[in-house]
């Protein structure tokens, strides 16, 4: 086994505990306060970290595209994250972190890099009630409880890559994602993810199939919402089975993750029959290995409209 698989290995067995390593730079100083803030990313996410190489300048790009960068034979597009954070590098763009989210990679160009922490995703808080702008997923307290704690921000690394490379994505139609998903009468899809433009791209694939569904934002949200479901049905009788025909979950969520979200389900006989659907862009055959270990049935990678439905009717049989 190579070191690099070694190490999926065993953050993949992290996420397993509902934690996970956020790897923390800076991008230098906000415009309201001039303080420099620390920034996240899973490091699940990051291929990478490198010394800024040459960088080629592409004609009529983004305004926040610098460019593209020749890694290892490999020609990648340069994101400027603090032009689009608004934050302003004193020391200059100094490191790349070279990502891989979904089927593509890009990089983002940060003033500097501090450390890897691992953390419990129960210390992240999701950024919703925080008022934090739509680039942000979570707030997450480094040092716990500590009330002196450093805050780290979570960036929405899908929403920025949206925002600043709008790949001709094809339209979500009947036609892209075939004939109408037929679910029992009276049960609908229960969805958890905590980006706002990954569950704007999911409702429309759902409406598109013409199917109902019930959207969250946290593993943990759809976790108490099945409680409570679960307790409705025993007073009024029926089966939690005939009111969600299947969960569609993220894997990076604040508060609660997509796989411990999928373990409580299938460890529950009240969910007993629910199929689960891992939907992420953390993908990768290790992720894809450990998705079925913890008793998912689907593993379907984001912004893939066309493959959402078509596992969805798998599992739906």
């Amino acid at each position: 086994m190579n070191p690099h698989d070694k190490d999926i290995e065993e953050r993949t067995r992290l996420a397993g505990t509902n934690k996970f390593e956020l790897l923390l730079f800076r991008l230098g100083e906000a415009p309201s306060t001039g303080e420099r803030e620390l920034f996240g990313i899973n490091v699940f996410k990051v291929r990478e970290v490198l010394v800024m190489p040459k960088i080629t300048a592409l004609a009529n790009s983004h305004q926040h595209l610098i460019g593209v960068a020749n890694i290892r034979g490999q020609i990648i597009p340069v994101i400027n994250l603090p032009a689009v954070v608004g934050c302003t590098p004193k020391m200059g763009l100094t490191i790349l972190m070279v990502t891989e989210f979904g089927r593509t990679v890009q990089a983002f160009a940060v003033e500097d890099v501090r450390e890897i922490v691992r953390l419990e995703w129960d210390q992240v808080l999701p950024a919703e009630g925080t008022h934090a702008g739509a680039l942000v997923t979570g707030i997450a307290r480094l040092d716990g409880a500590n009330p002196d704690t450093r805050l780290a921000q979570v960036l929405d690394v899908e929403q920025v890559l949206r925002d600043v490379m709008p790949a001709t994505k094809e339209e979500i139609t009947r036609e892209v994602v075939g004939p109408e998903l037929v679910l029992p009468p009276g049960s609908r899809v229960l969805v958890a993810d905590d980006s706002a433009v990954a569950r704007s791209v999911i409702e429309l694939g759902l409406k598109a199939m013409g199917v109902e569904f019930v959207m969250t934002k946290t593993g943990k949200e759809a976790w108490d919402y099945l409680q409570a479901l679960a307790d409705q049905v025993k007073l009024d009788g029926g089966r939690i089975k005939d009111k969600i025909a299947v969960v569609l979950t993220d894997l990076e969520m604040p508060e609660m993750d997509g796989f411990t979200l999928t373990r409580l389900i299938k460890q529950d006989a009240r969910f007993k029959g629910i199929p689960v659907v891992i939907h992420s862009s953390l993908t990768g055959t290790t992720n894809e290995n450990h998705v079925k270990g913890v008793g998912a049935d689907g593993y379907v990678g984001k912004f893939a409209p066309r493959e959402l439905a078509a596992t969805l009717r798998r599992v739906l049989g």
